[in-house]
């Protein structure tokens, strides 16, 4: 039988059982190679722990310190007992209390003069502050005894590390069961070609794991950092580069427009000329779909930039050359929203074939989930004769019923609401691969673009088209100052009777299924940063309230997710025409919904949203000549972190910058498409907005080695590497991203 390599080595073995399931469940840690990937999130010297004198609020800590006194007292009519011991680090003092039965043992360990590392979460208590139920280990002489004790030698002079800890298991504890590994780690295999190695000076990869460990001083932490961030830069940005490579030998049919066809007579009929930007982003669009090999580019643009207009012209060019488009938009709103403006932007070249249509027209047909059956089934029969150029349409376009004459081109909106399996069924459709546009909204700085995107070219919009107005936005503080929110309700009533119209965005919809979920997810709730542990407002509560108060008499309606599909479109199609005055309305306008009259937007709660979100919103308004108006409305104090992700979020228009806040302000999993992927991120140490110079570096490098060994056969090392840090889901959604 083979032996399993050591870095391969189930936790359970080395640690137990108990200690391998905590960390299992809770750290995602099940072998010995992930448990050397565990690496500090900070390290401490002896005595520089945090001091007692500067204790953060509610926030965990890790203190050293000696035993002052100890003493119990009875309270509840002497029914229940409390253990309170005052521990000291000669710059303050800080009261530990233990309650029941839990008083008991370190009653009899935590004596008066003994000296032990606390960890717990600060609280304040009688305007004291102190460390309720904190875990403990014994230092020093004392650390002979009781079952946590840290033999004080092996911290001597040493750093300490802190490692990211659970419930459970404690950073001490986690350095233990590290210490019980670390001779494995002379086993790692390194994934760096050896020229790349030496010619930057990095440590071997066994020598970095030891000193990002176990520092004997700061300059082992920073080699073993450069060194580790390399590795996961350098093993992701391999990966893209195979997938590019790869992509870049597949057969595709080239898609040129025909002179004088259905793009000329479309460019014709534009009552406007396309910005710099557009035709710029254009030019690149057309050079690729000109190529036999498949195009895979990233279309990203600011909020209105005018992305579907390139993304129709991508899609006529290639309906000229005989072939067929799909858009593939997230939600039926949307896809009803692209099909209407699309089929009024070409008139009668949106009805080749029918009554009263363009010689040179093609069908554009939609096909959603909720289509009635003789519609769905006319729609099916469009798409396989070739009788509709263009289709748009949710996930139902992904069904195996659906078949296509000839797919040149994938067009996918708002990219990261899509699984990679429903992008990748969608490209399966096609005799040869189509060719594929990418489109978000959601401005993506250049690493995270280089990092999660690194197989597709990217073209950026930055330029607004002429006659786009600019948005005002604000900050409405209701609970420190209610009249704020009351004059907010007087700007929405100001702008209707202008003759404008205005939206309400609420965070939850306030139906009978809503409640249920709401109940399920109340203790959630409760930790989520909010003012008052209410639960979110919702949008059915909010329309009849402003309807019966401050908005009595306009016209509001609803809408969301869960309303029929003609009800949706009902209403969408009204407040287009100026029938509606107020759409109290949940996230499902967030994305490419375009009506120029609507300038103000109200967002409650505006702090359960992500930056990037609330900048998708307010990108709703000030699409016509009139300026916008975007008020965020929060109940969060003023010196809290949501209040502060709001003010950057009124302090600027740019959405580069914002989703730059964004990234600082989330994990890095999140970014990397974590979700997407069904797989945690392979990133442990490399920040993608910190170490753009790392990435872009290792971006080159890895091209290099892939031109010259796409295989990667005379570098087994780096092949180990890729299937562990991106075993087969993660290796799948780079192939499909």
């Amino acid at each position: 039988m083979d032996r399993v390599p050591a870095l391969e080595e189930p936790l359970k073995k080395l640690l137990g059982g108990p200690t391998a399931k905590v960390m299992a469940e809770h750290l995602d840690l099940h072998t010995v190679g992930d448990l050397l990937h565990h690496y500090p999130r900070r390290y401490e010297e002896r005595g520089q722990l945090t001091k007692l004198a500067e204790l953060p609020l509610d926030e965990d800590v890790t203190v050293v310190a000696q035993v002052a006194d100890a003493r119990v007292l009875t309270f509840n009519q002497g029914r229940g007992q409390r253990l309170e011991i005052t521990i000291t680090d000669g710059s303050g003092r800080l009261q530990l209390v233990f309650f029941g039965r839990g008083i008991h043992k370190p009653h009899k360990e935590l004596l008066p003069g003994s000296r032990a590392m606390f960890a717990g979460k600060v609280s304040m208590f009688n305007r004291r502050m102190q460390l309720a139920h904190p875990t403990y280990a014994k230092l020093g002489a004392d650390a002979a005894e009781g079952d946590d004790a840290v033999d004080i030698d092996s911290w001597a002079g040493a750093l300490i590390p802190i490692y990211p800890a659970c419930k459970g298991l404690e950073s001490w504890k986690i350095a233990k069961a590290v210490d019980a590994v670390l001779p494995s780690a002379q086993e790692a295999v390194d994934p760096l070609p050896e020229a790349l190695r030496d010619g930057r000076g990095f440590v071997s990869l066994p020598e970095a794991l030891l000193k990002v460990h176990r520092p004997r001083a700061l300059a082992d932490i920073e080699d073993a950092r450069q060194r580790l961030k390399w590795d996961e830069a350098f093993v992701l940005q391999v990966a893209l580069a195979r997938r590019r490579h790869a992509d870049g030998q597949l057969p595709a049919v080239a898609r040129r427009p025909a002179p004088g066809g259905l793009l000329d007579a479309f460019d014709a009929k534009l009552p406007f000329t396309l910005t710099d930007g557009q035709q710029k982003v254009s030019k690149e669009i057309f050079d690729d779909l000109a190529t036999e090999h498949p195009m895979h580019r990233l279309l990203q643009g600011e909020v209105g930039s005018g992305k579907t207009m390139v993304a129709l012209r991508a899609m006529l060019a290639v309906v000229d050359s005989g072939g067929q488009a799909a858009m593939l938009a997230p939600t039926e709103v949307l896809a009803q929203q692209h099909h209407r403006s699309i089929t009024e932007m070409m008139g009668e070249l949106a009805e080749g074939g029918m009554l009263g249509g363009s010689d040179l027209g093609t069908k554009v047909v939609l096909l959603t989930g909720s289509m009635g059956m003789p519609a769905r089934r006319q729609a099916l029969l469009d798409l396989v004769t070739g009788e509709a150029g263009v289709v748009i349409g949710t996930h139902a376009l992904i069904e195996d019923k659906v078949q296509f004459h000839d797919l040149g081109l994938v067009v996918v909106d708002e990219q990261h609401r899509f699984g990679v399996e429903q992008r990748d069924a969608l490209r399966g459709k096609g005799k040869q691969p189509p060719h594929l546009l990418v489109m978000t909204a959601t401005p993506i700085p250049r690493t995270v673009a280089m990092t999660v995107f690194g197989d597709l070219e990217t073209s950026v919009l930055d330029q607004l088209p002429a006659g786009r107005s600019p948005i005002a936005s604000h900050v409405v503080p209701a609970q420190d100052k209610p009249h704020f929110l009351a004059r907010a309700w007087e700007r929405v009533r100001e702008e209707v009777d202008k003759g404008h119209q205005a939206y309400v965005v609420c965070p939850r919809i306030g139906d009978d299924e809503d409640e249920a979920k709401s109940a399920k997810g109340k203790k959630k709730a409760e930790e989520a940063e909010t003012a008052d542990k209410r639960p979110p407002l919702a949008v059915i509560e909010i329309a009849d309230q402003l309807s019966r108060g401050p908005l009595q008499g306009l016209r509001t309606e609803i809408l969301h997710g869960r309303m029929q599909p003609d009800d949706k479109d009902d209403v969408m199609r009204r407040f287009g025409a100026g029938e509606v005055d107020v759409l109290v309305a949940t996230t499902v306008i967030e994305v490419g919904v375009n009506v120029p009259n609507a300038t103000a937007m109200v967002i409650m709660d505006a702090d359960r949203f992500g930056v990037s979100q609330l900048h998708q919103l307010r990108g709703r308004v000030g699409r016509g000549s009139a300026p916008g108006l975007c008020l965020l409305v929060t109940d969060m104090p003023e010196a809290s972190a949501a209040r502060a992700r709001l003010n950057a979020v009124a302090s600027t228009l740019d959405g580069f910058e914002l989703s730059r806040i964004d990234l600082e302000q989330r994990r890095e999993g999140d970014v990397l498409g974590q979700a997407q992927s069904g797989v945690r991120s392979s990133l442990r140490m490399l920040t993608v907005i910190d170490d753009e110079e790392v990435i872009a570096a290792a971006r080159e490098e890895a091209a290099a080695v892939v031109a010259e060994d796409p295989d990667l056969a005379q570098l087994p090392g780096l092949r180990t590497a890729l299937d562990a840090l991106l075993d087969k889901d993660r290796e799948q959604y780079l192939d499909k991203g």
